[in-house]
């Protein structure tokens, strides 16, 4: 009877975790974090939805669905520079709508932004900072930076960066930040103000977040 009774316990709590689980798995919809299905944002004038895509079978977008191109970029490109995952861009995107001070920044060449990107990113392609007349005009017009009268720079009011490109295996942001001849960081700019999403557009899309742009 003892025995019995044990195994109709078990039984029962068996029925509970598995009532528990199927009801966790029923969710009717994918989430961006525990609870949150979309966020509402309102970003460099471009008014949208950040969600998961929710359509079941949905695939990767053909834009990123290979394995052959580019070279793992390190995840910390530097000391001091912090790198972003999905939920602190987010939440750095979310920031911006009141901010000022934060730029999101997609760092690829104008072919690639318009392909597909991110909403509410400003395109400052990389190339612009193997020049230092391009790399301080873009500086100066979107990231906060003053030039002085004697040429020198001011960085006391530079904005904090989040930059992105392709993917893991991108260089442009790398390059952006410390490869390029006149990069951010070889021209004095703040290392804490950089931020660096690595997966970009690779991970962005493997997770169904929302995209725009002409190869949507």
């Amino acid at each position: 009877m003892k025995l019995l009774n044990k195994l109709l316990i078990v039984t029962a709590f068996s029925g509970l975790v598995a009532s528990s689980v199927l009801a966790e798995d029923s969710s009717n919809y994918v989430p961006i974090s525990k609870g949150v299905k979309s966020i509402d944002i309102n970003l460099n004038d471009e008014k949208f939805t950040i969600m998961r895509n929710q359509t079941p079978g949905n695939k990767i977008s053909p834009l990123y669905d290979t394995t052959f191109r580019g070279v793992p970029q390190p995840i910390i490109l530097a000391k001091g520079l912090e790198t972003l995952g999905e939920l602190e861009f987010i939440d750095l995107m979310k920031k911006a709508q009141t901010d000022e001070n934060i730029a999101i920044i997609d760092s690829r060449k104008p072919g690639w932004f318009d392909r597909l990107r991110i909403p509410g990113a400003i395109n400052v392609p990389f190339t612009n900072f193997e020049e230092k007349d391009t790399a301080i005009e873009m500086m100066e017009d979107e990231m906060g930076v003053v030039q002085n009268d004697d040429g020198t720079l001011d960085f006391s009011n530079a904005k904090t960066l989040a930059l992105y490109c392709n993917g893991y295996w991108c260089g442009q942001t790398p390059g952006m930040v410390k490869n390029a001849k006149f990069a951010l960081l070889k021209m004095g700019y703040p290392v804490e103000k950089i931020k660096y999403y690595r997966g970009g557009m690779q991970a962005w899309t493997s997770l169904g977040f929302t995209v725009v742009g002409s190869g949507k």
